[in-house]
């Protein structure tokens, strides 16, 4: 076998450890809570939740699998995914190792327009109210940076970074009148912003997922367009790329995948900056690759963190500042690492 199939059937070998390591990883987190369920048990209820028997499982055991942990979970799962593949996405379009969803400030949208919601007291469509007024901040923001760096006919990644650098500085000091002006009601909006799970629904986990896996079969459909333009917009154009146009489809479609993310979790930094930097030590930085691996790897790492703090923890602790102590010291690690590897190179 020569070295490449090695490769490939090794990276191919990896994808499927993690995607395995995530299964195991939801069926351990369903057992764990105050209480505690068997694997056998958790089996057993998921088959009965997809319409086999289900006779020999106790329906308070059913009800907490089902009805109050599955959901949550599987939106953990779906968010980290999502942000995941976003931050790839990112990474890839803007040439900059360090871009995430917030580096075009969806997040501070999103941030801004529920902190909005909570300010005013909005409840029109009940729960689902926060989730819209951030989903509908974090799309105005997109199409604000679009407009400012489109100006020139060319979504360059310049023009991109300075934009969603400007329109983030704006958002965040719009955050902080509106949380001077939140008086007794700031406590609700810190909280909000420093991103939970709590009291998820079937219908969060539903939104997520539809809307995470179509936008992740959208961007890997143009993985290897987006591979051929890290070698640089002229060299793309000469392979027959449409550099704008691609561009375009793929910042959209990983923005609204953040957008709808932050809108269901709040704020949660790291994962679409972390995430990709691990998976390219891993699989390389091929997109036909990296792509799912950040999204099994996101998803994994997000559910553990939500894990940690439900069932591990004596205080639920807020997911947002638990993934950045997390993922704070993980980065600085990588950053070392592929200094020290340059260095010697």
């Amino acid at each position: 076998m020569t070295a490449a199939p090695r490769q490939t059937a090794r990276t191919g070998l990896t994808i499927l450890l993690l995607a395995a390591a995530l299964c195991a990883l939801v069926v351990a987190a369903a057992g764990m809570g105050f209480i505690p369920v068997s694997a056998g048990d958790v089996l057993a209820a998921l088959w009965g939740g997809l319409g086999g028997a289900a006779d020999s499982v106790d329906p308070l055991i059913g009800s907490v699998v089902l009805d109050v942990r599955l959901p949550r979970i599987l939106t953990s799962v779906s968010v980290g995914f999502g942000l995941a593949v976003a931050g790839a996405v990112f990474q890839g379009l803007l040439l900059n190792p360090l871009a995430d969803p917030f580096t075009l400030g969806v997040s501070s949208g999103a941030a801004f327009g529920a902190a909005l919601a909570l300010l005013l007291g909005l409840s029109f469509l009940g729960p689902a109210t926060l989730c819209l007024t951030a989903f509908l901040g974090a799309t105005l923001t997109l199409l604000a940076v679009i407009a400012m760096a489109g100006r020139d006919g060319e979504l360059s990644p310049v023009n991109l970074i300075l934009s969603g650098v400007i329109v983030s500085a704006i958002l965040s000091a719009g955050l902080s009148f509106i949380k001077y002006l939140a008086d007794e009601r700031v406590a609700v909006i810190v909280f909000w912003l420093m991103g939970s799970f709590v009291s998820r629904t079937w219908g969060d986990a539903a939104l997520t997922g539809t809307v995470c896996l179509l936008g992740f079969a959208l961007c890997f459909r143009f993985a290897r367009d987006l591979n051929v333009m890290s070698l640089g917009a002229r060299s793309a154009r000469s392979l027959g790329v449409n550099t704008g146009r691609v561009r375009l489809i793929l910042l959209l479609t990983a923005s609204l995948m953040s957008a709808v993310c932050v809108s269901v979790s709040g704020v949660i930094g790291f994962v679409g900056l972390v995430v990709p930097h691990l998976m390219r030590f891993v699989v390389g930085p091929d997109n036909r690759w990296l792509l799912p691996a950040s999204g099994l790897c996101g998803g994994l790492l997000l559910l553990a963190a939500d894990t940690l703090t439900r069932a591990a923890l004596p205080h639920e602790v807020p997911i947002g500042v638990l993934t950045a102590l997390i993922g704070g010291p993980v980065f600085c690690w990588l950053f070392t690492r592929s200094r020290t590897g340059r260095r010697h190179g």
